[in-house]
């Protein structure tokens, strides 16, 4: 836990002013509560001697609890403001990270844990700061108290420090049970959590199955384990409570008939006594530290939690751009998980299809070659300079991606489709609509292209349509479409095969395909069978190979 711990003390830091003034006010808050007791203590004393000054004690009294009243005020909007803007800043750094490692994030977390840990762990880290602060600001009441009774006197204070004892003894064990059992109860909830997203995500199939009662009890499966996670937490609360809860009525009385056996010996004062009772309550108020113990705690098991995001290791990019070249792919010695020794070369400007049965390492071979994901071996260029060695806007200016379920992100449809452009121009937009056979329908549309995307509701081939569009007008030498025609009608798919053998010539095109007449219509196929490259060579040479038709699940062409 010691990287969740550094995680914690950076969320301090970032508390901002408001933490600021959730420090102060508690320190103000404590000192007041600090020197009530004492000013109570002379106030009784002056009233019982009937002494002039005691309408003045009494003013300092109420002073003292105005003071109190502003602070625990203060303190309490300061601990919300504050916390918020932690929390913000935690999730924001954890987005940009998440973002940053790209799709091997996703493959090692699912994405309703991912949502869990940014949004409810977030939340509880960002908590951390005012659970410190105000944690800490009771050692001043307490602190205070022994160095009080220390001047009343001594064996008032032994009193205290031996039932302080007890009570610290309390919050440690209670601080090492709740930590392992919080992280245990978080996980159980990021369990239920992606298990309900994969849920969402098939519901169409689940209804048409009749299975939601089945998918019901597989995403609830971790509800026992939430259980009894919950159920730890709860008795460890109830342990600590009643520990506590025990120690310090028992401490007061001890102080109190400590003081007593001192009064009646005629060395306490009846204001002294006083105070010395109100002391012995302002320092077991120790006790009261339970509840900040249980929230840090449920923070530290949180921020472990977000420290497993931010570990790993973001893609890194170089400085490089492009010069000039047709946009020839090299693959070089490339092993990735599922897909090894893949040696091949695709010229400038060629259209290579993709093919393999289900599970051949297809996705992944387009993946690799446009840098979604880094392979652990081998290196893949792009007109000679690697991948790795270009500036994020180099690479993302060069290759265009399309996939089989594109998700459209935007305000309108033009936003959909020239993201990550820098100011796109509406023409460029629209000619890359028009080679993905989209600008028809989109015109159609009540704004055309400024409607809103939650206003303009698409069929899956629409979807794909603009999903090709984007990757048109970004792909300025490799465009990689990744099953990205599957959702076309029969004549739109040759449209767009029109365009990708016209108007974009001019880029390489590596096409992930599963039909005859995409591969027949490629330059060049790239077989794979069992994660490697078994042939690389045009459609018509690859035909009289028996295994090469059953790919396509055909017996003639």
């Amino acid at each position: 836990m010691r990287t969740a711990d550094r995680l914690v003390l950076q969320t301090v830091r970032r508390g901002g002013p408001w933490l600021g003034v959730l420090a102060l006010t508690s320190v103000a808050g404590s000192v007041a509560e600090l020197a009530l007791p004492a000013v109570l203590g002379r106030t009784v004393d002056s009233l019982v001697a009937a002494e002039p000054a005691s309408g003045a004690w009494l003013g300092v009294c109420a002073a003292i609890v105005v003071v109190a009243v502003v602070c625990d005020t203060l303190g309490v909007w300061g601990a919300g403001a504050g916390g918020a803007q932690v929390s913000a800043w935690l999730r924001h750094r954890i987005l940009r990270h998440v973002l940053g490692v790209g799709p091997a994030m996703t493959r090692r977390f699912p994405e309703g844990d991912l949502v869990t840990r940014i949004g409810v762990n977030a939340e509880e880290a960002g908590r951390a700061p005012e659970a410190i602060v105000t944690g800490a600001a009771l050692v001043i009441p307490t602190a205070g108290s022994i160095v009080a009774l220390s001047l009343i006197d001594f064996w008032l204070t032994l009193t205290l420090v031996a039932g302080l004892t007890l009570i610290a003894l309390v919050l440690r064990a209670f601080f090492h049970a709740t930590t392992s059992i919080a992280g245990g109860y978080q996980e159980a909830q990021g369990d239920i959590a992606a298990r309900l997203v994969d849920a969402l995500a098939g519901a169409r199939t689940i209804a048409a199955a009749g299975t939601a009662a089945q998918e019901k009890s597989r995403v609830l499966t971790a509800l026992p384990r939430l259980r009894a996670h919950a159920m730890d937490m709860w008795r460890a609360n109830a342990r600590a409570g009643v520990q506590a809860g025990a120690v310090v009525p028992l401490l007061e009385v001890a102080v109190l008939g400590v003081g007593g056996l001192r009064l009646a010996a005629g060395d306490l004062t009846v204001g002294e006594l006083y105070s010395a009772a109100r002391y012995a309550v302002l320092g077991a108020g120790l006790g009261a530290a339970l509840s900040y113990v249980n929230r840090l705690t449920r923070a530290r098991a949180a921020a472990g939690r977000v420290v497993e995001l931010i570990g790993e290791s973001p893609r890194t990019y170089g400085g490089q751009s492009l010069g000039p070249g047709p946009g020839t792919l090299e693959l070089r010695g490339v092993a990735a998980d599922g897909l090894g020794d893949v040696d091949l070369v695709v010229p400038g400007g060629c259209a290579v299809a993709v093919v393999g049965r289900s599970g051949s390492g297809k996705s992944l071979l387009a993946a690799l070659a446009g840098r979604l994901v880094d392979p652990p071996r081998g290196t893949v260029r792009l007109d000679g300079v690697p991948l790795p060695a270009l500036s994020p806007e180099a690479l993302r200016r060069a290759v265009g991606y399309a996939f089989e379920r594109p998700v459209l992100v935007g305000d309108t449809v033009a936003d959909a489709i020239g993201l990550g452009l820098d100011r796109p121009a509406p023409e460029a937009v629209r000619a890359a609509a028009r080679a993905a056979c989209a600008d028809t329908f989109v015109r159609r549309l009540p704004l055309g292209y400024d409607t809103p995307l939650e206003e303009a509701p698409m069929s899956g081939g629409e979807r794909q349509r603009i999903g090709l569009a984007r990757a048109f007008a970004h792909g300025e030498r490799l465009l990689i479409l990744d099953d990205a025609t599957s959702s076309l009608d029969t004549v739109t798919e040759r449209q767009v095969s029109g365009a990708l053998a016209g108007e974009l010539r001019g880029r390489t095109r590596l096409i992930v395909a599963h039909r005859v007449a995409t591969a027949a219509a490629a330059d060049r196929v790239i077989w794979l069978d069992g994660g490697r490259v078994r042939a690389y060579d045009r459609h018509r040479v690859l035909w009289d190979d028996p295994g090469y038709r059953a790919v396509f699940q055909v017996d003639a062409p």
